[in-house]
């Protein structure tokens, strides 16, 4: 097996740390040892064992002379658990593979340091654009110290959300509905628009997939009784809100609404991802409610232009996944 196949097992296996890691990361690692025997870890949640622990508990003797591909360079410190640098050393490991380095201030490079004083051949940068995708939240919480904001969105293929009359349920079908839950499932906190909460009077609880619930936080003033309580009610710009919540180790925070909140956010160039779930239908005229409210962008050159990461088939739906900052780990042509 290659570098790149072996650190493709390492990203498949983190997609199940996913909603269950967080404020840690979500790694996954992939070791091949020496007779060509393969077993995989992924992190798991807060407290316990992370991706190159399980790996090397999952391996036992095997590990000694292998080749283990993690998809962020491995701690060299002790916090809830010991160096995972460390313990690679002594399993005897013989090669490492890294997806992306970890910025955070605990590591920054300190892992490799560690692993090739230790005479381990290490190769940095294997699959590193997918895995910083991957890994994109994470990556800029440790960067900036503030939540990652992920805007989701849902329409039709003319970009509208509701009819003229307010009714809305349901646009897109149950497969689109379940993957929306389980991006709140890997999300920290929720964010809406206190218009919404009058609205719709939403739970924004995960219903359709397993995890947690996050923490829900309203923009403006929640009526008593209204489902989402208890949440955090904020008045004010979101900026501080942001840096606030990722203070508090809330590393994404998902937006669910509504369109003056998300005409705001962007405007405001607090939005680091879209997620989009069109559906194969149509309003058809101009008097349906769209995906903003608000005034845009003023010219052609204005508009905002992100970088297409996904785009998924679920069942009749699609969901489309644009990135509005730059991969650094991605080669421009």
């Amino acid at each position: 097996m290659d570098d790149d196949a072996l650190m493709g097992q390492a990203i498949a296996a983190a997609r199940l740390a996913r909603p269950r890691s967080s404020p840690n990361p979500w790694v996954g690692a992939a070791l091949l040892g020496p007779d060509g025997s393969l077993v995989l870890g992924a992190t798991e949640p807060p407290g316990g064992r992370h991706a190159e622990i399980v790996a090397l508990d999952a391996a036992g003797p095997a590990a000694r002379g292998a080749t283990l591909a993690t998809t962020l360079e491995p701690c060299a410190h002790h916090g809830r658990t010991g160096p995972c640098a460390d313990a690679l050393i002594a399993a005897g490991v013989n090669r490492v593979l890294v997806g992306v380095e970890d910025p955070d201030a605990n590591v920054a490079g300190r892992g490799v340091e560690r692993l090739r004083a230790a005479g381990i051949d290490v190769t940095v940068g294997v699959r590193a654009a997918e895995v910083a995708d991957q890994l994109a939240a994470y990556l800029h919480h440790r960067r900036t110290g503030r939540s990652y904001v992920v805007l989701k969105l849902a329409a039709t293929l003319d970009g509208r959300t509701a009819a003229p009359d307010g009714t809305s349920q349901w646009i897109t079908g149950p497969a689109a509905r379940a993957d929306g839950h389980r991006l709140r499932a890997e999300s920290d906190a929720i964010v809406v628009g206190a218009g919404t909460v009058r609205a719709d009077d939403p739970a924004l609880t995960v219903r359709h997939v397993p995890g947690r619930d996050p923490r829900r936080v309203v923009l403006g003033r929640a009526p008593v009784g209204a489902q989402v309580h208890p949440c955090l009610e904020w008045s004010g710009p979101v900026g501080p809100l942001l840096d606030r919540l990722g203070c508090d180790g809330v590393v994404q925070v998902l937006v669910e609404g509504g369109a003056t909140v998300a005409c705001q956010l962007l405007a405001d160039d607090l939005v680091d991802r879209v997620v989009c779930y069109l559906a194969p239908a149509v309003f058809g005229g101009d008097d349906a409610l769209g995906m903003f409210h608000g005034p845009g962008a003023p010219t052609i050159g204005a508009l905002r232009r992100g970088r297409l990461v996904d785009v998924h088939r679920l069942d009749d739906d699609l969901r489309v996944v644009v990135d509005l900052r730059p991969n650094p780990h991605k080669e421009t042509p």
